[in-house]
């Protein structure tokens, strides 16, 4: 089991500074707009990710008027068998005001109920002074390469934003199914961040190319090749990943939605024909032309449907919402399977954005251990405990002011 057991933050966001201990289990966030829930779930993701799931520019994780952030956390494993938790009741305000080494061992740092486990832990701490690279250090070793980090500890995040995956263009499509990817599979993400290098090279010879009315044909076909041969890679991972992650979230939706309707995710690629190589090199006079290149796995999609039709136009507020759910949870199921141990789970205001079915299939599935580490926030903390307790889940309640 896999779990994040403390946190400590300087600089990030709105925080000056905070200090943090979890529960493994389940974790409520609770707080007024505007008091850091939401920062503080992604400073989570930040730490498993390098990167905020809010914003694609590491800057605006600094503090106002700082002159760098600072992330540190600990990351623990149990190498042998999971241990039984013995929680009795909500641990209230568990804030940094009151941390402290006297906090219950069975609420922070459960032991196992029987029996020995190795607990492995490992430090990963997040510097980014302002105008620098930010650097990444698990347990005081600083990364060479930042992909080096990616999936070692995986984790899913169910956001209100979410439905921009219905409602945006193929962008964001792309970006989740490309993250899903990234943790489960390190040598996609090698592939992908080597596709877009050499597609930012190739652009940028293109311009050149148009801005002199000159093309060197040999130069171009020099990024061409490398360019064709990672897409046609990283085209028959999408494929066939694809075809594994489908019928695992087609099962996630029936159960939102009590099998009410069909859903489908149809992959959509310029590169899935049998003469793409050719193609390509045909297009070039194109790409010359447009100043950027117009063929590629860059311009992949994903198409939604609903019983058979665009969920974008044609599914209800419902349905969607049910339809990004579900790809969440088929998401945290092939992770699982993958690494052999739960991702963590973080559930930013969830009791606000989805109905009372969808927020009870939730808690059901938090229930029957189906998820391990769970991180939730909610800007009512009596709804919170009132949902928790009423499905007998006992959780380290964390106020923000």
């Amino acid at each position: 089991m896999l779990f994040l057991e403390r946190l400590h933050l300087t600089h990030y966001k709105s925080y000056e500074t905070g200090a943090f201990l979890f529960s493994e289990r389940v974790n409520a966030i609770v707080g007024e707009n505007g008091s850091g829930k939401t920062n503080l779930l992604d400073a989570i993701y930040f730490l498993s990710l390098t990167k905020s799931a809010l914003t694609s520019q590491d800057a605006l994780a600094i503090q106002h008027g700082a002159d760098f952030m600072l992330i540190d956390g600990v990351f623990s494993r149990y190498e042998a068998a999971e241990p039984a938790v013995n929680q009795a009741k909500i641990t209230n305000d568990s804030e940094e005001s009151q941390l402290s080494d006297s906090i219950s061992e069975a609420t922070v740092h459960a032991e196992p109920s029987a029996g020995p486990a190795s607990l492995r832990s490992s430090q990963i701490t997040i510097s980014l002074p302002r105008g620098q690279r930010k650097v990444v250090m698990n347990d005081r070793k600083t990364y060479e390469r930042l992909a080096d980090h990616i999936g070692k500890f995986p984790v899913v995040l169910i956001a209100p934003d979410d439905t921009d995956l219905i409602r945006e263009g193929s962008d964001e499509r792309r970006k989740f199914f490309d993250g899903v990817l990234s943790q489960q599979r390190p040598d996609y993400l090698s592939d992908l961040l080597q596709y877009n290098r050499i597609l930012d090279q190739r652009n940028t010879l293109l311009k050149q190319f148009h801005e002199r009315h000159y093309t060197d044909e040999d130069l171009l076909e020099a990024y061409s090749q490398p360019l064709v041969d990672v897409a046609l890679r990283l085209h028959a991972t999408r494929k066939s990943f694809l075809q594994e992650f489908l019928p695992v979230f087609q099962e996630h939706y029936a159960q939102l939605s009590e099998s009410r309707e069909t859903v489908d995710i149809r992959y959509e690629s310029e590169v899935d024909t049998d003469d793409f190589r050719k193609q390509f090199w045909l297009n070039r006079h194109r790409d010359v032309a447009a100043q950027r290149t117009t063929l590629g796995i860059h311009r992949d999609d994903y198409a939604f449907e609903i019983d058979s039709y665009p969920l974008k136009k044609f599914g209800s507020q419902g349905q969607q919402k049910s339809f990004v759910v579900a790809l969440k949870l088929a998401q945290f199921h092939l992770l699982t399977q993958e690494k052999g141990h739960q991702p963590i789970l973080l559930l930013d205001d969830i009791f606000d954005k989805l109905d009372d079915r969808r927020i009870a299939r939730l808690i059901h599935l938090m229930k029957d251990g189906t998820f391990g580490q769970v991180f939730l926030t909610d800007a009512r903390p009596e709804r919170t405990q009132s949902l928790l307790e009423a499905s007998g889940i006992t959780a380290n309640l964390i106020r923000t002011t």
